[in-house]
This record gives structure tokens, C-alpha cells and sequence, in this order.
């Protein structure tokens, strides 16, 4: 059996689709992160108030608060986790929007697992190299 990727990876899975949570819950469990889910994006922006997760996974069709307005919430703190961003809206326009708010990853629904979760462990990689380039830089 492969090594779980995603290991000590905190994600939070937001989606007002119950089977969609599940199936994502599920395939990043299998990883190895600790998951939580939400179905709503007001309940995602407190999720991330407090101690935000490392990666957020989030639907763009939301109820109370669209995922645009929980990215524009969710993203622009020092701490900010990363968000990969799942729709089923194919319009290039939503995805330059997402990007402007500082989107890391984009996906169109139906999003094949095995590329979510590869997408999800590459993001991290990144930012867990870009973390220790910056403590090296540091402490020379």
C-alpha cells in the first residue's frame, strides 16, 4: 500500500452536496489528513478564523455565502491556508475571478479524485519547500 501523502495536513472540505463530502472526506482521509467538512460558507470563513486549516477545498455554489465571498475571506492573511477551488461552472471568467482573489488550484466538477488529491499533495509540497527556503534565508 502507498505511503499516505498528505500526512499531519489539516483540510477542510466545503460543499453543500452531502455525497460530495463524503467522497472527498473519504479520499483524504485515505491520505492521511485530518479532515473537516462544512456545507456552507459562512460556516468555511469561521472554520478558518480561529486556527485555519492548511488547504481548503471549496465549492464555488454555496449557500449563505458563495465560495467567491468565503475566498475573499478566507484568503489575504499571512496565514492564509491554500484553496483549491471545485465548480461545476466552466466560464473562464469565474476562474480569472478566483485567481484574482488569490485561488491556488481550480477544478472543474466532475473532479476526478486522483487528480484533486495529486493537485492537493503538489500545492503542499510547494508550500513546505517555499516554507523551509524562507527559514534557510532566515537564519543566514
Amino acid at each position: 500500500m502507498p505511503e499516505p501523502r498528505l500526512e499531519e495536513v489539516r483540510v477542510l472540505i466545503v460543499d453543500d452536496e452531502r455525497d460530495v463530502r463524503e467522497s472527498l472526506e473519504a479520499a483524504f482521509l485515505a491520505e492521511g489528513a485530518d479532515v473537516q467538512t462544512v456545507d456552507n460558507g459562512n460556516a468555511a470563513v469561521r472554520a478558518c478564523a480561529g486556527e485555519p486549516p492548511d488547504l481548503v477545498i471549496l465549492d464555488m455554489m454555496l449557500p449563505g455565502r458563495s465560495g467567491f465571498l468565503a475566498l475573499e475571506k478566507i484568503k489575504g492573511r499571512d496565514d492564509s491556508p491554500l484553496v483549491i477551488m471545485v465548480t461545476a461552472n466552466e466560464g473562464k471568467r469565474h476562474q480569472a475571478y478566483a485567481e484574482s482573489l488569490g485561488v491556488d488550484g481550480y477544478m472543474q466538477k466532475p473532479v476526478p479524485l486522483g487528480q484533486l488529491l495529486n493537485l492537493a499533495v503538489e500545492l503542499i509540497d510547494k508550500a513546505d519547500a517555499e516554507d523551509e527556503a524562507a527559514e534557510q534565508t532566515a537564519s543566514e
